[in-house]
């Protein structure tokens, strides 16, 4: 791995040992911090969406965006939240119409909600232990793809949509995905569902490497490299989430339909 790659492995390492320990931290504590995360959460991601597409009135689409993410993290009624959001899209084409990137700006409202609103669902109907399963798994997809992708190099995965990603670097993040997926379940005495739950993280793992290329797709059709700088060698927090929210709405299903419990 060349000097560069390392040193900027080092500083996404460094900030990843802050950032996982908190967010683990916000889920285990309950209902209060959980919630609260959520809310951050919003809020940093509709003002990363409403300043990341070029548009005339980002405070507008930065609110309209924390609405509707709000309604899909706390008040948990799905009829509030279709019709909260429906109101915003309709609203939102209508002061869009001379927006160059009318239809970004509109993708920022479900894009948002839906998979923030998907880790709440699944929190409240799964538990803690459910939601960081999700999440470490999506976090092994990050970070074996970083690792396998800077170490072994290959054939470029979409060369045109994000030229450092690569087929290594997928089916790393892959296994890397499985293997905590194995080692959670064996934490929790789940022996039972184990080989289900690898299956579903192999899934999750290529469904959340599919949000990571859309997102890849998005900036390069706007010019950036990331969605913002707030996050030291990291980026923004869409770049760190974009897997999470993008596959969170499929876990729900999924979890919903077999019915796989931690026992």
């Amino acid at each position: 791995m060349e000097k560069s790659k390392i040193n900027s492995f080092l500083q996404r390492l460094i900030v990843t040992l802050v950032l996982v320990p908190a967010v683990v931290f916000c889920i285990i504590k309950g209902y209060t911090t959980v919630y609260l995360l959520g809310l951050l959460g919003s809020a940093l991601l509709s003002w990363e969406w409403a300043l990341m597409v070029p548009n005339k009135r980002p405070v507008f689409y930065a609110v309209t965006y924390f609405f509707v993410a709000v309604t899909a993290v706390v008040m948990g009624s799905p009829m509030a939240f279709w019709y909260s959001m429906a109101a915003a899209l309709v609203l939102a084409f209508i002061k869009g119409k001379n927006e160059k990137h009318r239809w970004l700006l509109l993708l920022g409202i479900p894009y948002i909600s839906i998979g923030l609103g998907a880790i709440i669902e699944i929190y409240t109907l799964y538990g803690a232990q459910i939601v960081l399963w999700f999440m470490f798994v999506v976090w092994g997809v990050d970070i074996g793809g970083y690792v396998f992708g800077c170490s072994l190099k290959g054939p470029k995965l979409a060369p045109k949509i994000s030229p450092n990603k690569t087929w290594a670097g997928l089916f790393g993040g892959i296994f890397l995905a499985v293997v905590i997926s194995y080692g959670i379940c064996r934490y929790f005495g789940a022996d039972a569902v184990i080989n289900l739950y690898m299956i579903l993280a192999a899934v999750l793992a290529v469904i959340a490497q599919i949000g990571d290329l859309i997102e890849s797709a998005i900036k390069r059709h706007l010019g950036l490299k990331d969605s913002s700088n707030i996050i030291p060698g990291h980026g923004g927090v869409f770049d760190r989430v974009d897997g999470l929210i993008f596959a969170a709405p499929f876990a729900l299903l999924i979890l919903r339909n077999l019915f796989l419990f931690f026992e």
